[in-house]
């Protein structure tokens, strides 16, 4: 059911998506090698992250992590990656 959740939000293009237990997912626009780091929700529901770290081994993603698990109030270990790890444009979901 989490898959068809997840392929749901990414096919009608809805920016973001919340479920009934807290799990939230947003869609999210990676720049790295930004010359600082934040993460704000644009007028279109889209999330902009900033990330000082390059795309190269990993480090971009790791940046997005715990930006993200900063900005909603949890550990990076209820963050995860569910597509895009490879893209600019990812879909993240967030666990409360």
């Amino acid at each position: 059911a989490k898959s068809e959740f997840i392929e749901l939000g990414r096919l009608n293009g809805y920016p973001s998506l919340e479920d009934s237990h807290g799990m939230k997912i947003i869609r999210v626009k990676v720049k790295p090698q930004s010359r600082e780091s934040s993460l704000s929700e644009q007028a279109d529901g889209i999330w902009l992250a900033r990330v000082k770290a390059p795309p190269v081994d990993g480090k971009a993603n790791a940046e997005l992590t715990e930006l993200v698990a900063e900005r909603f109030g949890v550990r990076k270990s209820a963050i995860s990656i569910k597509s895009g790890a490879g893209a600019r444009l990812k879909l993240v979901q967030i666990n409360a």
